[in-house]
C-alpha cells in the first residue's frame, strides 16, 4: 500500500509564491475534510472498545481496564519517539506510515472482534485461542491509536502552524485550531450516536464490521485530500525542504545515530525546558480520570444498566457542548488573553464535575448515572477550552525546532496519566465501586487547577485586576440605587 501512494494522486501547479504565499481556500477545506475522516475512525473505536469488552467479560471493568492500560502505556512509552519521528522524517512519508498503520490497525481489530463475537463460546471450549484474539485485538487497537498520534501532531502541532504563519489575521491560527478541534468533537459527538445505535438496534457484530469497512474505504481518500494540501500549499512544501535540508547538518546527523533511549531522555528533556511546562502538566493531569466518555465510565454505565444508544447520545452531548468551546475560545482569547482564558476554563470545569461527586450520594443508581454523565458533558465546555489554551501557548511559545518533540512529550505525558486511571481500573475493578474512582479524579482536576493558577500568578504575579473588580461592582451599585431612584 505505500509504493501506491508514493505518487500523489493529483497534481498540483505551483505557483512561485514565498513561505506565505496565496493558495486556493479550498485546500483548507480539504484539510478538515480529511482530518473529519481519520477522526472519525478512530472515534468508532474509542466508543467502541469499552462495550466490546464488558460483553467479552461481563460484570467487571477489568478487561477494560487492561485494554485501556495498554493504549495508554504504549503512547506514554513511544510518544516522545513518535514525535522525533514526525520531525525527522519529510511530511509525505509521515501521511503514509501514519495513514497506513492507523487504518490497517483498526480493520484487524474489528475483524477480531467479529471472530470473538461470533464464537461466542470460544471462551469456554478453547479459552487460549480466545485469549490469542483478546490480545490481537488490544494490540491492534493500541497501534492504531499511537499511529492516530503521529498523525495529530503532523496536522495540529505542524501543519496548522506553518499554514497560518504571516497571515494578514493575526486571529488565524487560533481559528484554524477551533475548527480542527470542532471536526474532533463533531466526530466525538457523531461517531459513538451512529455506533450506539448500530449496537442497540442491529448487533455488536455489525458495529464491529461497520469499523472494518470504514477504515478500509476511508484510507483512499484521506491520502488523495491530505496529498492534495500539501502539494497546494507552498509554504508547507518549503517548510519540508527546510526541514530536510536541516536534518543534514552535522548536529541533526548525530542525534540520528543516538539510540532509541538517548532520543526519549532527550525529547523530555527539550521538553522540560520550555515556559509551558506547568500548563502542559496541569493538562496532562485532567487525563488521569474516569470523569470522561472514556472505556472505565462507558463499561460503568453499560453495567448499571444505561442502554449503549443513551450512552452514545450522553456522549453526543458532551461532545456538542465541547464544540461549543472551539466556539467560545476565540471569542475568550482575543478578551481575556490566551494565558487567563485557561484560568477561566479549568476552574469552569472543576464547578461543573462538583455534579458528579454530588451523584455518588443519590440513591436511585439510574439518576444518578444521568447526573454523573450530566456533570461530565456540561465540564467539556471548560476542558476543551484549557485545552486549546495550553495547545495555542504551545504554539505560540515553542521554537519551530522543537515543535514536534515537545508534542510527542506531551501526548506521552498526557498517555501516562491516562494509564494511571486505568491502572486504577485494575485496582478498582468492581463497577460498584466507581464512585471511589470518581473521586480521586475530582482530586487530580482540583490539582490541576492550582498548578495551572500558580502558573498564571508566576507569570503575571496577580490572578485578578482587583481594581477593575471594584469598579464593576460600584458600577452595578450605582445602577441599582438609580433604578430604586427612578
Amino acid at each position: 500500500m505505500l509504493n501506491m501512494m508514493n505518487e500523489p494522486l493529483i497534481q498540483h501547479q505551483q505557483p512561485s509564491t514565498s513561505l506565505n504565499g496565496s493558495f486556493p481556500p479550498t485546500l483548507i477545506t480539504y484539510l478538515y475534510v480529511a482530518h473529519f475522516l481519520a477522526r472519525w475512525g478512530a472515534r468508532m473505536w474509542e466508543f467502541s472498545v469499552g462495550l466490546y469488552m464488558i460483553k467479552l467479560w461481563p460484570d467487571s471493568l477489568l478487561f477494560a481496564a487492561i485494554y485501556g492500560v495498554l493504549e495508554s502505556a504504549s503512547t506514554a512509552i513511544f510518544g516522545p519517539i513518535v514525535g522525533n519521528w514526525v520531525d525527522s522524517l519529510t511530511y509525505v512519508k509521515v501521511l503514509q506510515l501514519w495513514l497506513v498503520s492507523q487504518n490497517l490497525s483498526f480493520i484487524v481489530a474489528g475483524g477480531t472482534m467479529i471472530v470473538l463475537l461470533v464464537n461466542s463460546a470460544l471462551k469456554v471450549t478453547q479459552f487460549s485461542a480466545f485469549i490469542l484474539f483478546v490480545i490481537l485485538t488490544n494490540i491492534s487497537g493500541a497501534v492504531g491509536v499511537l499511529s492516530t498520534l503521529a498523525g495529530t501532531i503532523l496536522i495540529e502541532r505542524e501543519w496548522v502552524v506553518v499554514i497560518s504563519e504571516g497571515h494578514s489575521s493575526p486571529q488565524h491560527l487560533t481559528k484554524m485550531n477551533s475548527v480542527i478541534r470542532r471536526i474532533d468533537l463533531t466526530c466525538k459527538l457523531c461517531a459513538p450516536v451512529v455506533t450506539g445505535f448500530i449496537i442497540s438496534f442491529v448487533s455488536l457484530k455489525a458495529s464491529a464490521l461497520s469499523l472494518a469497512l470504514w477504515n478500509t474505504m476511508s484510507v483512499w481518500v484521506e491520502y488523495w485530500l491530505f496529498i492534495s494540501v500539501y502539494k497546494g500549499i507552498p509554504a508547507l512544501q518549503e517548510n519540508d525542504h527546510r526541514r530536510a535540508s536541516k536534518s543534514v547538518s552535522d548536529e541533526d546527523q548525530k542525534r540520528k545515530t543516538k539510540l532509541v533511549s538517548s532520543a526519549y531522555f532527550e525529547a523530555w528533556r527539550v521538553y522540560w525546558q520550555q515556559d509551558t511546562v506547568l500548563p502542559g502538566i496541569a493538562l496532562a493531569l485532567l487525563f488521569f480520570t474516569v470523569l470522561s466518555f472514556g472505556t472505565l465510565m462507558t463499561a460503568a454505565l453499560e453495567w448499571e444498566g444505561i442502554a449503549a444508544f443513551e450512552i452514545g447520545i450522553g456522549r453526543g452531548v458532551s461532545a456538542l457542548i465541547g464544540i461549543g468551546a472551539t466556539i467560545v475560545y476565540p471569542f475568550l482569547q482575543s478578551h481575556l488573553s490566551t494565558l487567563r482564558t485557561g484560568l477561566w476554563s479549568i476552574w469552569s470545569q472543576w464547578i461543573c464535575l462538583l455534579l458528579c461527586v454530588g451523584s455518588i450520594w443519590v440513591g436511585n443508581n439510574i439518576s444518578s448515572s444521568y447526573m454523573l454523565m450530566g456533570g461530565v458533558a456540561l465540564s467539556r465546555l471548560g476542558l476543551w477550552s484549557f485545552d486549546l489554551s495550553v495547545i495555542q501557548q504551545m504554539q505560540d511559545q515553542v521554537p519551530e525546532s522543537d515543535r514536534c518533540v515537545v508534542g510527542g512529550v506531551q501526548n506521552s505525558l498526557q498517555s501516562s496519566m491516562d494509564l494511571m486511571g486505568y491502572v486504577m481500573g485494575i485496582l478498582i475493578s468492581n463497577p460498584q465501586d466507581f464512585w471511589k474512582l470518581t473521586l480521586i479524579s475530582f482530586v487530580v482536576v482540583t490539582l490541576a487547577a492550582l498548578l495551572y493558577t500558580f502558573h498564571l500568578y508566576r507569570i503575571r504575579k496577580h490572578l485578578f485586576h482587583w481594581e477593575k473588580l471594584i469598579l464593576f461592582v460600584k458600577l452595578l451599585t450605582f445602577s441599582s440605587e438609580n433604578t430604586q431612584l427612578c
